[in-house]
């Protein structure tokens, strides 16, 4: 790697390097010097809500080539979604997929609404990373020894799903927000 870019593992073709303006007091964003932090955080409702949508759809890919792949493949004369432990693993992805996804949606329209929706957003993008992470382990078991080869697609899901729970703030951190709201101003 040369030019200070940083390899990200999970995001392919996404390059992170360090950069610095020197900007008039004029044309500061938002117009208060050394404010900069206090507005990059409230950014992180939208950007864990768009976290989240991206969680569902890693799971929901690692549902659709999961479901894909047990109707296909045949082991012991069945194809794999005759086996209850398989069709079981699939139906609670499908389940859980629903609920990240309703619960994305609420808390995207309390965001375009104006209402305040950080413990909401910790939420969504917790558990969505979370299904994302569970549903691309399941998608890479159902293949087998296939999961792991570049040549199925779902081989990268891991990859893909692993940083969700890193991307706007790792789980400990949305559990840190989520926590702050329930237990009130006390903390």
């Amino acid at each position: 790697m040369s030019g200070g870019e940083i390899g990200v593992l999970g995001y392919r073709g996404m390059k992170e390097c360090e950069i610095g303006f020197a900007v008039p007091a004029a044309n500061l964003l938002g117009g208060v010097e050394g404010h900069g932090f206090k507005q990059l955080m409230a950014t992180f409702e939208s950007a864990r809500i768009q976290t989240a949508a991206r969680a569902v759809g890693v799971a929901q890919a690692a549902l659709d080539i999961g479901l894909g792949y047990a109707r296909e493949r045949r082991q012991f004369g069945s194809t794999l979604i005759e086996f209850p432990r398989i069709a079981n693993r699939l139906a609670l992805l499908a389940a859980e997929i629903m609920g990240i996804r309703q619960l994305g949606y609420f808390t995207a329209r309390r965001k375009d609404a104006g209402q305040r929706c950080d413990m909401e957003a910790g939420m969504a993008k917790l558990i969505a990373a979370r299904v994302a992470w569970a549903g691309a382990d399941n998608a890479v078991q159902i293949h087998g020894g296939n999961g792991f080869a570049t040549e199925y697609p779902v081989s990268r899901l891991l990859a893909d799903a692993r940083i969700l729970n890193i991307f706007e703030g790792a789980g400990e951190i949305q559990a840190q927000v989520i926590g702050r709201r329930l237990l009130g101003p006390a903390v």
